[in-house]
């Protein structure tokens, strides 16, 4: 409602001595200006400026006369002031401008500028006015003064004798007798007999009072802290005509404010509430209304520590009041009592280094013009803290604060509660929270925001204007769009009275004085009227609002004394030209639009609706027509109670029992906040005119109103919509209250399902209260949310060190700022439901706002509620809520979720009471499972852990691996080894943490070099140290296999879970998922090699090759070969494949060496994405070794035209001997040298290129060749050899077999296998004949050692761990390990060269992969 702005101001009163500091300030009634009172000093302070105008000084003969001042009071045309004084005396000053034209400040202008025209008011406007102060009559009372009121055209002054005084402003009592006190009869309402027990002791007199124009009567505090209410039974004011109640229990009144709008009457207590009440209309007794006190929850430990109630001061507009106590502080309140700001907390009552602040303490306090400004007279009690000499100089400077506030628009305007945005106004400037989502980012790039508006949703909004505006517009972040008001305009007109900002955010208008202006945020421009004298001539009196593109205000027109109704159009110039003007009878004091109508609110309590419809005749105008006038002089006492007045579709009626379904769309009824009473009025549709639909359409509108029905008490604000939406009707066509200290109510409509015939004894619609943490600014209807703001404050103390800064305002009060909050409030509402057995209703509501992002977050909210309040209750629920709300939430998909995260947000010991209601988690994680939500199951299992013993826990946990496993899950499989271990080893507790070495993965893939298994299958004394020696730094990333395996290896914990890592890995062999088997195995750390060695017979065997080899096709992506169109010469394969891949550097001396880096870099660089963030580089290499195996492709695979591939590890080969001839040499330069490309050629490379699969496939299935082959698993190498189509793979397979004792089974199975690879490709897949002719001789070379079936010793590489040296560090726990393995066994021996290539790919992307490194490898 009110939000503190920045820091308060400190004016500077003119030096004096102590006796001369200001400690009362009293506003005249326009708030212009302020008479500030010292004990020998009146000063006349102008608002804006805010300057000294004028003082008087009092002699020191008459003031030892009449004693110090204490009291001032205006005269309601501010033409005189009063004030008592110490002895009794009344003092008139008259207050007179002096000669003419003088100001005393002159605003002083470069030549030429355009202010210099005079304006008319221009100068009284824009300076401060001279003035005169004369004390012309004093009056002697003879006791002291307690009070003076202005009451009309007297003043009221009680004495401490018991007396009250009708005095004349001229200073006489017109022969009038003060009327006593005891004389008053007093009872607790007017209905009791007329002799009310009197006041019957002596030395009673009135403390505090203040006079209520609309409840016609005195709120007064009598000495003993009583409080009553004196009314005059009649019009005449004597001591016979009077009468007063009082409520029995109050006994400690310090202070009493009187709230007009609202009549209600503040009491402030010594105990430090404040006690608001108002008078019962039919008995005219004295209700409580609310207490405005500080909680103990809030202010645990100042809220009983404030000390009595000093002053209550209503804001101008009424709808706030701001209260002070004697120990200092401030709080702000709205009408019915939501706290807005209290300055006991927080940043007000605390340092930065947390030491405690002493409180301002506040003397004397008055609300400047529209509630812009507190002026605050502080005492010096917040100063003293310093030395002496500080104390002094502070005591020089007396303080007059000026406190600046921002307010919502609702406190002057409600017609703005059908919009959805939030606006505020300030003195200056406007702060929205909506506009186009573009534009609330930047008020910079305006072009950018035309044209996104233009594209994005100008036409359609045009015509109806009545869509909402998108979430992420309205919440989108959390800063305010602020938007500074024309200087041009304010000069004239400052303040701001009323502002209004159209539906979908684009316009703003805004009323000062005199005439209006508005901006549009597209254009970032204000337009203002062009001829001054029509702003000057016209007061806006009842608000503004917008019409699509239109301006609808009430206004009064100065020079023809005429109330009028104007409508603008926003895009034409402003002007009277152009405005559609119709007269009204009376002051309009109201105004509202909904649809095409405008309902105005006059001061003669008539409520009258206007048709508005646009026109084109030769200029666009819009038309107003009277449609319907209804008075409501019987049921409005004042025309000012009346807070706001709005047309909705609300009604009793759903609309479903209505004859004509049109009419639930219509103007259905009449809401009018009269003092906080919400009345209803509603069309009468008992008569004829429901079936005359031949008649003029406009007749449907015209049906009477029935008398009004009181909906609610204590409202503040009213919100509808009139858009509709059939899938969420119940909370479009709710009517949203605002209560204040009570929170929210909503009048929900409740419909029968599937349009059933409603049951007769059900309303049809319900009150539902409810509490809301914000205090309530907009409701968007469909997003059931709550828009509001709220203070936040920052210290800036830290700032100013030194102690001669200690008064700065920046170390006193913290920098306040307004942030835009929200809130949601649908649980609320489905509990309220749920109370009321109306679960049907609820669940109808929650599926139409199931797709809201944030209703799970409702459902979780509303059980957590539920359970805190249940389960934490002392004495027994005779009802308990939770069951139901359990039942309501398994209605939902989400239901399993929901119960977790609530659990998990409580603590321990409720999760029984949860579970007694919600069932046994047990079966919760299994339906987890069963709906295959892992990650959900995985929160049961921690709920599990602590509720189960662990063997149960273990168990469920096993289950969820497995299903984790299955479905590829990593980072949970993860996270279940930890959990296991944990239960394991007992320390659940503190589970070991994930991984953190690991690098952002590649898009998909196996990401071997996250937790690389490459084994070191050759310890490094069986390589001849001459051949070479390399050196490299790597860093090895700990992953979590490394631990898994070695450090507790004896761990029976261990050993459970590599059992299940085992059956998995042999389940996915089973199944041919190699590719899944490699994601496993690199994700989980998984020791592959180890295992496959072990499992070389059993899992590890290749059943079925025709069938491995469709389903590796499948699983890689890789194309089944075709038989190419034409072929051609093999030896020109190389030389294509370099000029294809433009590898040839022309001034390089050797070629092939060259083709050889090159070859290996490009080949990284496009391995990158697969690699993560690897650039390319260059390794040392041994020339001489390198060759070799490059040539060795070119001439063992003329088909396969796989010069990039064999390359990937060609530059760090690490090569024996070479057995290429010289002659073969110049063959390959002679090819190297050949450039152009015949059209057979090109069509051959297409051939290879389409033959190919994907790039990542060809790489994993490499590393799948390189396991394979470590492990001795030759089946499988062969597979892939034929998908790879690379006779040097079955040829390297062949030499090793031939060199190393080989398993005659597998021999026999590799042969069989290829048979039927031979048999598959001629009926099936022609494609492969070529290649397996190729491998004819290979083949044949198998058969024969199958035939010699010499039985083997036993092939066995060196298994991982074998060597103790490589327990630590292992190759599995790196991303990757470099070439360690290079040569397997049977190659030391068999000087072959071939096999080499094969570990090549893998080892040169380890090189690759980890560049960062300190781990020394060096292999020698």
């Amino acid at each position: 409602m009110y939000f503190l702005s920045g820091w308060p101001k400190r004016l500077l009163c003119p030096l004096g001595s102590p006796a001369e500091a200001p400690f009362h300030v009293q506003s005249d009634p326009q708030r212009t200006f302020f008479a500030v009172l010292a004990p020998v000093r009146l000063s006349i302070w102008y608002s804006r400026p805010s300057v000294l105008i004028v003082t008087y000084k009092e002699p020191e003969k008459s003031s030892s006369q009449f004693g110090s001042y204490k009291q001032a009071e205006w005269r309601p045309d501010s033409t005189m002031i009063a004030v008592s004084t110490a002895y009794g005396y009344i003092l008139f000053f008259h207050i007179t401008s002096t000669r003419g034209d003088k100001y005393l400040y002159e605003p002083v202008y470069p030549k030429g500028s355009p202010q210099m025209k005079g304006t008319p008011h221009f100068k009284e406007e824009q300076c401060a006015p001279a003035l005169n102060l004369e004390m012309r009559k004093l009056l002697d009372l003879q006791a002291p003064i307690m009070s003076l009121q202005s009451v009309l055209e007297d003043l009221l002054v009680a004495t401490s004798d018991g007396l009250l005084h009708l005095i004349h402003w001229e200073g006489m009592t017109n022969g009038r007798k003060a009327i006593n006190l005891c004389t008053v009869p007093f009872s607790v309402d007017l209905q009791s007999s007329r002799a009310g027990s009197f006041l019957g002791f002596a030395d009673v007199h009135i403390r505090d009072m203040e006079y209520c124009a609309t409840l016609d009567g005195f709120a007064v505090v009598f000495n003993d802290g009583k409080i009553g209410f004196i009314t005059p039974v009649s019009s005449r004011f004597t001591a016979e005509q009077l009468h007063g109640v009082w409520p029995q229990d109050v006994v400690d009144g310090t202070c009493v404010a009187v709230n007009n709008k609202y009549r209600l009457m503040a009491f402030g207590c010594a105990s430090g509430s404040v006690q608001v009440y108002t008078i019962d209309n039919t008995t005219g007794a004295m209700l409580l209304s609310h207490k405005l006190e500080l909680t103990a929850k809030q202010y645990p430990d100042i809220w009983n520590k404030t000390g009595a109630v000093k002053l209550v001061k209503w804001s101008p507009d009424n709808s706030v009041v701001i209260v002070t106590w004697e120990n200092g502080g401030l709080s702000l309140w709205s009408v019915f009592g939501a706290q807005l700001i209290c300055t006991l907390g927080g940043d007000f009552a605390y340092r930065s280094d947390g030491t405690k602040k002493d409180p301002l303490k506040i003397n004397s306090m008055s609300w400047g013009a529209e509630g812009y400004h507190l002026w605050v007279v502080s005492g010096f009690g917040a100063h003293n803290t310093g030395i002496e000499s500080d104390s002094k100089s502070i005591v020089k400077q007396p303080g007059i604060l000026l406190f600046q506030f921002i307010k919502s628009v609702l406190t002057v305007n409600p017609c703005m509660s059908n919009q959805e945005q939030v606006l505020l106004q300030g003195e200056d400037r406007l702060y929205l929270n909506c506009g186009e989502a573009s534009q609330i980012q930047s008020a910079r790039s305006s072009s950018a925001h035309s044209e996104h508006k233009a594209g994005a949703g100008k036409s359609p909004f045009a015509d109806s204007g009545l869509e909402s505006q998108g979430l992420s517009t309205l919440l989108g972040h959390r800063h305010w769009h602020v938007v500074q008001i024309s200087n041009t305009y304010l000069e004239s007109n400052w303040p701001i009275r009323f502002s209004a900002i159209d539906k979908l955010g684009q316009n703003i208008a805004v009323v000062g004085k005199f005439g209006f202006a508005h901006y549009s945020l597209l254009t970032k421009k204000w337009k203002l009227f062009g001829n001054i004298t029509q702003e000057q001539n016209m007061i806006v009196t009842g608000g503004l609002a917008w019409w699509n593109d239109f301006i609808v205000l009430a206004c009064y027109n100065i020079s023809d004394r005429q109330e009028e109704l104007r409508v603008y159009l926003r895009t034409s110039n402003l002007d009277n030209a152009f405005a559609h003007i119709t007269k009204a009878q009376a002051e309009t004091l109201l105004l509202s639009v909904f649809r095409d109508m405008v309902i105005v609110f006059r001061a003669d309590c008539s409520i009258c609706l206007y048709s508005i419809e646009r026109k084109s005749d030769p200029n666009t105008t819009a038309g107003i027509q009277v449609l319907q006038e209804v008075s409501m002089s019987r049921y409005i006492p004042h025309p000012f109670l009346v807070v706001s007045v709005t047309l909705t579709s609300v009604s009793t009626e759903n609309g479903i029992t209505l004859k004509m379904p049109q009419q639930a769309r219509d103007a259905e009824s009449i809401m009018l906040n009269l003092a906080g009473q919400l009345i209803m009025m509603q069309r009468d549709r008992s008569g004829p005119q429901i079936r005359e639909k031949d008649s003029n359409p406009n007749q449907r509108k015209l049906l009477p109103f029935c008398p009004p029905v009181v909906l609610a008490q204590s409202v503040e604000n009213v919100w509808t919509t009139c858009r509709a939406n059939k899938q969420k009707r119940h909370l479009l066509e709710a009517l949203w209250l605002s209560c204040g200290g009570a929170g929210m109510k909503v009048w929900l409509p409740l419909f029968p399902r599937d349009h059933r015939k409603p049951h007769s004894f059900l309303s049809q619609r319900i009150m539902l209260p409810f509490h809301i943490n914000i205090y309530p600014l907009a409701v968007l209807f469909e997003d059931a949310l709550v828009l509001g703001a709220v203070n936040d404050t920052l210290l800036y103390d830290s700032l100013y060190t030194r102690s001669s800064a200690r008064e700065q305002m920046e170390v006193l009060f913290p920098y306040c700022v307004v942030e835009r909050t929200s809130q949601i409030y649908l649980h609320h509402i489905l509990r309220q439901l749920l109370v009321r057995n109306l679960g049907e209703q609820a669940l109808l509501l929650a599926q139409s706002c199931a797709a809201l992002p944030y209703f799970p977050h409702v459902l979780e909210l509303m059980l957590h509620e539920v359970l805190e309040e249940e389960a934490t209750s002392r004495e027994p629920i005779p009802d308990p809520l939770l069951p139901t709300v359990a039942k309501f939430i398994t209605e939902f998909p989400l239901f399993l979720q929901t119960v977790v995260h609530c659990a998990r947000k409580t603590e321990y010991a409720l999760w029984n009471y949860l579970f007694a209601a919600v069932g046994n988690p047990k079966d919760l994680f299994e339906e987890c499972l069963m709906a295959q939500d892992l990650d959900t199951a995985a929160s049961y299992l921690i709920i599990l852990q602590n509720m189960e013993v662990p063997a149960v826990s273990r168990q469920h946990a096993t289950l969820l691996f497995n299903t984790a496993l299955e479905q590829g899950k990593w980072d949970l499989c993860r996270h279940m080894i930890r959990f296991l271990k944990a239960i394991g080893s007992g320390e659940s507790e503190t589970p070991p943490s994930t991984p953190t070495a690991q690098e952002p993965s590649s898009s998909g893939g196996f990401e071997f070099f996250r937790n690389r298994s490459i084994s070191l299958s050759q310890s490094a004394e069986n390589v001849p140290a001459s051949k070479f020696s390399l050196q490299k730094t790597l860093s090895m990333p700990s992953g979590p296999s490394g631990k898994r395996w070695s450090k507790d290896s004896d761990c029976a914990e261990n050993m459970y879970i590599d059992m299940m890592l085992w059956r998995h890995a042999r389940r996915l062999l089973e199944e041919v998922r190699l590719k899944d088997l490699g994601c496993f195995a690199a994700q989980l750390g998984f020791e592959l090699i180890s295992w496959l060695c072990r499992e070389r017979t059993r899992a590890a065997r290749v059943d079925n090759f025709v069938l491995a080899l469709k389903r590796l096709h499948k699983d890689f992506l890789w194309p089944l070969p075709i038989i190419p169109a034409s072929s051609l010469s093999s030896p020109f394969r190389n030389g294509k494949y370099r000029t294809g891949e433009q590898l040839l550097k022309a001034q390089s001396a050797d070629p092939f060496l060259n083709l050889e880096i090159d070859a290996g870099v490009s080949h990284v660089q496009r391995s990158q994405s697969w690699l993560g963030n690897i650039g390319p580089t260059h390794h040392e290499i041994d020339t001489a070794s390198s060759h070799g195996p490059q040539m060795q492709d070119a001439f063992l695979s003329p088909l396969s035209n796989k010069g990039d591939e064999c390359s990937i590890g060609s530059a760090t080969d690490l090569t024996e001997s070479s057995s290429v001839v010289d002659g073969d040499w110049t063959m390959v330069d002679e090819n190297f040298s050949t450039l152009s490309l015949t059209q057979s050629e090109l069509e051959h490379i297409s051939m290879e290129l389409a033959s190919k699969g994907p790039h990542k496939s060809q790489v994993q299935l490499r590393y799948l060749l390189h396991v394979f082959m470590e492990a001795g698993c030759l089946d499988w190498c062969i597979v892939i050899g034929l998908i790879l189509r690379e006779s040097s793979i079955i040829n390297q397979i062949v030499v090793l077999i031939q060199s190393s004792e080989v398993d005659g089974e597998m021999l026999q199975n590799i042969k069989t296998g290829l048979h039927a690879v031979d048999r598959w490709a001629s009926t099936d897949c022609p494609g492969y004949k070529p290649f397996l002719n190729i491998i004819k001789p290979q083949v044949q070379k198998l058969r024969e050692l199958t035939e010699e079936q010499v039985q083997p010793e036993a092939f066995q590489p060196v298994p991982v761990g074998k060597t103790p040296e490589h327990a630590g560090p292992r190759a599995e726990e790196s991303r990757g390990s470099l070439g360690h393995g290079s040569v397997p066994q049977g190659e030391v021996g068999g000087g072959s060269l071939v096999s080499r290539k094969e570990e090549d790919p893998s080892r040169a992307e380890e090189d690759e992969s980890f560049q960062d490194g300190t781990y020394d490898c060096s292999v020698s």
